[in-house]
């Protein structure tokens, strides 16, 4: 169905319904800890109910995260945000937990169509190659991410019923949202004949293989890094920190991702090498605030809020590195194929370390968890650090970096 109205209101309908479905996926992250109280289960769990959400997202991706290049972009997208208004349903009529992990798997369905098709869309819709859709897909992407829990985390503050206020007031917005795709013009027809079904697939240059892996193993600590903030840092904050504030939960998460989302637009001119080459110390920076914020005799908010902001801005550097490197190494007609590579990397990313994180919860303190959670990302970034930075020498690169990100001019090219 063609679409009448104005090509710029198609657009930002599409910004809107990819920034309404990310913010979903975040509501009940400062809510995790009331569902424990209720419901009296452990850190353990809500890491579970968690992963169970990236699970689903990297099948999607697999499985279904580019049917829309062969059935078109709101063939595909409206059923994938229905799927989103059906998880913020189960919230509200089932509330249990097998009802709060089926709800966190169709979700994760759901998000990984979303991601991979609205991004498409938006910049077929500006133009290829528009600088302008990369920077709204990223704002929507990761600032959707962010906001969705800044909100809930102020319901439940300050509204209360916490348990369903957000899901109702999603609930309206993504069905807003799921009507405002009608407006959008279809960017890619149906093919026909009609393609044979096969998985997504993953396609990398031989000569390449060193970066890529360390491009993907990046991106996986990148959602390591994410994940902690969106599973387990309300709980930090309430048991260690003793700041149990669902609001403040919710604005430590937005912090995290709109500060990524920031960064990444400040950098949009960076090489790659760039990109990593500063996003590896202020990962290994934010890391060890966190970390020394809960170890202090007096644990200190202050210190946690500002590791929260510098991992934020290193993860959103690093992400944005690891996303240039593949584009740079791969060839046109396999790039999308590679992408979707690093997208499942940084999904696994988010699922494995922060079980291993919710595990570990359970046999020692929540500090120890953190200090050892930490340690290992820190080790294994910098086992990666010379594949991700390429050929260059990595203490050459790092002295130089700095002069070159001065000098060179900030509009995007």
């Amino acid at each position: 169905m063609a679409s009448t109205t104005h090509p710029r209101f198609g657009f930002w309908a599409v910004a809107l319904s990819f920034t309404t479905a990310m913010a979903f996926t975040t509501v009940p992250t400062p809510l995790w800890s009331l569902y424990a109280q209720r419901d009296r289960f452990s850190s353990f769990t809500v890491t579970i109910a968690f992963a169970a959400y990236a699970v689903a997202v990297a099948l999607s991706l697999f499985f279904a995260g580019h049917l829309s290049d062969w059935h078109g972009r709101r063939r595909v997208l409206m059923p994938a945000l229905a799927l989103e208004i059906l998880a913020s349903l189960l919230f509200l009529v089932w509330p249990s937990l097998t009802g709060l992990l089926v709800a966190r798997v169709l979700s994760g369905l759901g998000i990984g169509v979303v991601t991979a098709t609205a991004t498409a869309w938006l910049s077929e819709l500006h133009g290829p190659g528009s600088r302008h859709a990369q920077n709204v897909a990223t704002a929507a992407n990761l600032g959707g991410l962010g906001l969705g829990a800044l909100i809930s985390g102020a319901l439940a503050q300050w509204a209360g019923d916490a348990l369903r206020l957000p899901f109702l007031l999603f609930t309206a917005a993504l069905s807003v949202a799921w009507l405002a795709l009608l407006a959008a013009a279809e960017t890619r027809a149906p093919r026909s004949p009609r393609p044979r079904y096969r998985p997504q697939r993953v396609s990398v240059p031989p000569h390449a293989r060193r970066r890529f892996f360390a491009a993907a193993f990046g991106a996986a600590i990148t959602f390591a890094v994410f994940g902690l903030l969106t599973s387990l840092a309300p709980t930090f904050l309430a048991r260690t920190l003793h700041q149990p504030s669902h609001a403040l939960a919710g604005a430590v998460t937005f912090t995290a991702f709109a500060t990524a989302a920031l960064a990444q637009t400040l950098a949009a001119s960076r090489t790659p090498q760039q990109l990593v080459a500063v996003a590896i110390p202020a990962l290994l920076a934010g890391l060890g605030l966190l970390t020394i914020a809960v170890w202090l005799p007096a644990p200190s908010l202050g210190v946690f809020l500002a590791g929260d902001l510098i991992v934020g801005a290193g993860s959103g550097l690093m992400f944005k590195g690891a996303i240039a490197t593949v584009s740079e190494i791969s060839s046109q007609e396999h790039r999308a194929e590679a992408l979707a590579g690093i997208f499942l990397a940084a999904y696994l990313g988010l699922a494995g370390p922060v079980i291993g994180l919710g595990a570990l919860t359970q046999a020692a303190s929540m500090r120890v968890s953190l200090l050892v959670f930490a340690a290992l990302l820190a080790v294994g970034l910098l086992a990666a650090t010379p594949a991700l930075l390429g050929r260059r020498p990595p203490l050459r690169l790092a002295t130089t970096t700095a002069s070159q990100w001065r000098q060179q001019p900030d509009s995007a090219g």
